[in-house]
């Protein structure tokens, strides 16, 4: 096994130097938009969040990291799911390694939960698949911040079925102490008004936990499709936390990526 997953993405998604990103994040965090007082946000079970470069969709994966802060202690396990864009893979691949590296230091894997994977066919070991992916990386840094002491069950997903990627979810889901986090961007270089349409009908879709999703619609579909079998399986409940396009924040408004921040919840698991 090789022993750390060096970070690939650190100075061009997001900021190379430790201080540097601990303040981005920090200041992120420190303006995210705050919970309607009206509404009773249960402690999230699983989320879904945004893996652009910070300076387009950080603002709107701080909304799904402000979400953690009342349960942060309670959390001992991550269980990431992003899409591969680099390499390709059948089902989901593990990274093979000790830990993963960022600026604020390395995060350590469930070596454990990873080894109770080992029996499912879908679920295999590729480190060329993780080497370069920036859709999990990105979203280490808010962890570090927000959690005060978890392990990492990084999973890159690739061509896999709603079923396969739902049985791992499954397998791992535990209790309060294991968070569910998948990482997806929205629609892709749509004209600003035409993905305002298009990710509001996708929203709806993941609102109703209805799938499947489409890679037009969401590009970590797979591993979002898994998520909505599994949270209808659990009797979870989705709520919308924040919604934006490159076009709000750094990008031209001719071509614009999506951007969500959705929380699912249990029902009787109400943050106090």
């Amino acid at each position: 096994m090789h022993r750390v997953r060096t970070a690939a993405v650190a100075g061009t998604f997001y900021p190379g130097n430790a201080r540097t990103l601990a303040d981005e994040v920090a200041r992120l965090l420190a303006v995210a938009p705050s919970q309607d007082p009206h509404q009773t946000l249960a402690a999230p079970k699983a989320l879904i969040v945004p893996h652009a470069g910070y300076v387009y969709s950080g603002s709107t994966a701080a909304a799904a990291y402000a979400a953690l802060k009342p349960i942060a202690h309670t959390i001992r396990r991550v269980v990431l799911l992003g899409p591969v864009h680099r390499v390709s893979v059948r089902g989901l691949a593990a990274p093979g390694v000790e830990s993963f590296s960022t600026p604020l230091g390395d995060v350590a894997m469930d070596t454990d939960a990873i080894a109770t994977l080992g029996h499912l066919p879908q679920v295999t070991v590729s480190p060329a698949a993780h080497a370069l992916e920036h859709s999990l990386e990105v979203q280490l840094p808010f962890l570090q911040t927000v959690l005060p002491d978890f392990k990492l069950v990084p999973l890159a997903v690739g061509d896999a079925s709603a079923q396969e990627v739902a049985e791992v979810l499954s397998a791992l889901w535990g209790g309060q102490e294991t968070l569910i986090l998948i990482s997806s961007d929205l629609s892709h270089f749509l004209p600003y008004a035409q993905a305002q349409a298009t990710d509001r009908d996708t929203m709806a879709h993941i609102l109703r936990l209805d799938g499947p999703l489409t890679h037009t619609q969401a590009c970590g579909a797979t591993p979002i499709n898994g998520l909505l079998l599994a949270a209808r399986t659990h009797q979870l409940h989705a709520q919308l936390l924040a919604q934006c396009n490159s076009g709000d924040t750094a990008g031209d408004r001719q071509r614009v990526v999506g951007y969500a921040a959705v929380a699912f919840s249990e029902n009787d698991h109400a943050i106090h």
